[in-house]
């Protein structure tokens, strides 16, 4: 097979369309459900999707009382979840302003380990004065400020997975040692943000570093990509952005017929009350028209955001799938055990391994 391109489906609750949660077949009884999650990523991986990412914020979506409101952890859903699969990456999304990166990188750890080496994250920011309300700790800081910070932030995270070299442990019953205490390091980060001593409670994760990405869209957050991440999702077709693996993001509306996926899209937009906007581009077709699109500009990946759910995370995993198969640009099977296997990104070495 040729190098297969990557695809990805981008969670959030019922759908991006603000009206999905009042489709026929939705589930809006379920979104705060274990169950719920563990169809969406049973459905990605039956799809041979190379992860899923899960968003999350500290507000609610909207002030609107007729669109889906409140969320659970998205790090905690993909923790529960990531055990009932056996492939795909789980890429939840944290929030840089107002959490710790030691908390972080500890969770985010723990979730390489549940998951066996399938674990990414997603950093972002928040400049709502309302989000900081909740923690009643500051003013907001000016979007530059709060970009540098979430880039310490990420140096911090990494810093922290590389506390414990990788033979660390010893679990040596007959000698009493557990550990080798010599292999764990303090990182002693002094920064404008943060100042952390470390060793992190946890050990090394079995990626060493799982991938780091950020949604970029603008200057600002094409700088943070470039000093932290390892993926990017972006939303310009000529996103100016070096370094980091690109995926690009779409929202999708998709059915058997481009007139079909119009009519979904238009009655959708008509429940909502108004046309369905996004910072992302809007496809409305068939499956084989996405597959065209998808390869009429070739980029590393594509993070698709399901208009609606069930109805569009299947047409990506039983008609997009398939289309792309038959183009030979898409996988038959999983070729790696490792989200970083996945994406074709060595393991990297501890950078205080001797």
């Amino acid at each position: 097979m040729s190098q297969s391109l990557r695809l990805a489906a981008a969670l959030d609750g019922a759908g991006w369309h603000p009206a999905a949660w009042r489709e026929p077949d939705a589930r809006p009884g379920e979104l705060f459900t274990a169950g719920y999650w563990v169809d969406l990523a049973a459905e990605a991986e039956r799809g041979l999707l190379d992860f899923v990412t899960i968003e999350d914020s500290l507000a609610p979506q909207t002030d609107r009382a007729d669109r889906v409101q409140g969320r659970l952890d998205a790090v905690l859903i993909a923790s529960r979840v990531a055990p009932a699969t056996r492939h795909l990456g789980f890429v939840p999304t944290v929030v840089a302003t107002h959490t710790e990166p030691f908390h972080i990188s500890k969770a985010i750890a723990t979730l390489d380990y549940v998951s066996t080496g399938r674990a990414g994250v997603r950093v972002r920011i928040t400049a709502q004065q309302r989000d900081a309300d909740h923690f009643g700790r500051r003013q907001v800081p000016s979007r530059e400020d709060l970009f540098d910070e979430a880039a310490d932030y990420v140096e911090v995270v990494r810093r922290l997975w590389d506390s414990w070299e990788d033979d660390a442990e010893i679990r040596d019953v007959a000698t009493g040692r557990f550990v080798d205490r010599d292999k764990l390091h303090y990182i002693d980060f002094e920064g404008r943000f943060f100042s952390v001593k470390g060793p992190s409670i946890t050990p090394r994760p079995p990626q060493g570093q799982p991938p780091v990405a950020v949604l970029a869209h603008v200057p600002v957050t094409y700088r943070l990509a470039e000093r932290g991440a390892d993926l990017v999702f972006v939303t310009e077709r000529d996103a100016p952005v070096a370094g980091p693996l690109v995926f690009t993001d779409l929202v999708v509306f998709l059915d058997e017929t481009e007139q079909a996926a119009r009519d979904r899209k238009a009655r959708l937009d008509e429940v909502a009350g108004e046309e369905y906007t996004s910072d992302a581009e809007i496809f409305v077709g068939t499956p084989a028209q996405l597959a065209e699109r998808l390869l009429d500009r070739p980029t590393f990946g594509f993070r698709l955001r399901p208009a609606a759910i069930p109805h569009d995370l299947t047409a990506i995993t039983r008609g997009l799938v398939p289309e792309l198969r038959q183009r030979g640009v898409f996988r038959r099977e999983y070729e790696a055990s490792t989200l970083r296997g996945l994406l074709g990104l060595d393991r990297p070495a501890n950078r205080y391994a001797a």
